[in-house]
């Protein structure tokens, strides 16, 4: 039987009839598409509640988050470990009429990806914590549930081009989307990317409250890395320039709460590194970020400004697909 909560939002933002695909043409206005790759990923979630509760056919509640919004379920992404569903594959599929009037879908992408968190259950949480500490000790890409995501993202490429195939991700799921995103960016593909509450694998300084003493933690900690970063680059320097290029003509949209520690860092992150580029001291902050997975040279950050009462409404998937969503978005470039 389903829980209270599931039967209260069985197919996400239902708010949306009309869906606007175009808005990422000038990057402005992200909500439709968002509050989609968002829904697409709890589709995720509720796939893999469904298998642990036995639910199929008319019974299973996962089918509307996607096909609410004209999406078909193409192919599941399971673990080869603990054989739950961490991943999924949609196709696009509007309705033929829909074209006849309105070129309904005409942006909207052909593919997405959609990989999903962390799952407290008894069935998910032993593996899904293993790659959360392999995530910590940047480790996650030797994983065997990343390869698997990273050929499909391969696989869903090949089948169409990196024009139509989106990727999408919430919590550890974001930061295997994060991870596909740039493998594919230094491939020259770059795949439109959604990541909800990525990890900051690092000490939270924006927990802080003393600015000048955060500031120079901030400048100490680049430093150090920058320092590092030269001394090791040697004869590779030219390929890890060609890299950082690469990388920062990805711009993925990336999500994240300040009342979430697990990604409430990325906020202080960008704004020091804004400073430090009026400063005039950007290149110690380009040379300390281009081996961390997950600094992003370029991105759409989106910060949820609406109050969380606590850190499960902070850190949860659902926050991204309100009617009344309260945000603050800008985009960051390095130069």
């Amino acid at each position: 039987m389903a829980s209270k909560n599931e039967i209260f939002s069985l197919s996400g933002p239902v708010h949306l009839n009309a869906v606007d695909w175009s808005s990422y043409l000038c990057r402005k206005d992200t909500s439709h598409r968002k509050s989609i790759a968002a829904s697409l990923v709890q589709g995720v979630y509720v796939l893999e509640k469904d298998r642990q509760r036995n639910r199929h056919g008319p019974e299973a509640l996962s089918p509307p988050w996607w096909s609410s919004f004209h999406f078909q379920l193409v192919r599941t992404l399971v673990d080869d470990v603990d054989l739950s569903i961490f991943g999924a594959i949609f196709e696009f599929k509007p309705p033929a009429t829909a074209f006849m009037y309105n070129c309904f879908g005409q942006n909207a992408p052909g593919f997405v990806l959609a990989f999903r968190g962390t799952i407290n259950k008894r069935e998910t949480m032993s593996r899904d914590l293993k790659l959360d500490i392999k995530l910590i000790f940047n480790k996650l890409e030797s994983s065997s549930r990343y390869r698997r995501a990273l050929q499909a993202v391969h696989d869903m490429v090949d089948v169409g081009d990196a024009a139509n195939v989106w990727l999408a991700g919430h919590s550890l799921g974001s930061a295997i989307a994060l991870l596909a995103g740039r493998h594919m960016a230094k491939m020259g593909s770059m795949l439109e990317t959604y990541l909800f509450n990525p990890p900051f694998v690092a000490i939270p300084i924006d927990r802080i409250k003393d600015q000048k003493v955060k500031n120079n933690l901030r400048i100490a900690k680049s430093t150090i890395k920058a320092a590092i970063a030269l001394a090791v680059k040697g004869q590779h320097q030219h390929q890890e320039d060609q890299s950082l290029v690469s990388l920062s003509a990805w711009i993925p949209f990336l999500f994240v709460n300040p009342s979430d520690h697990i990604c409430s860092e990325y906020i202080g992150y960008f704004e020091h590194r804004k400073k430090m580029e009026e400063m005039g001291i950007g290149g110690i902050e380009r040379l300390a970020s281009q081996n961390t997975w997950h600094l992003l040279p370029s991105v759409y950050l989106t910060i949820n400004m609406s109050p969380s009462p606590d850190f499960k409404t902070a850190h949860g998937i659902h926050q991204w697909w309100g009617p009344n969503f309260l945000g603050q978005s800008q985009l960051h470039q390095l130069r």
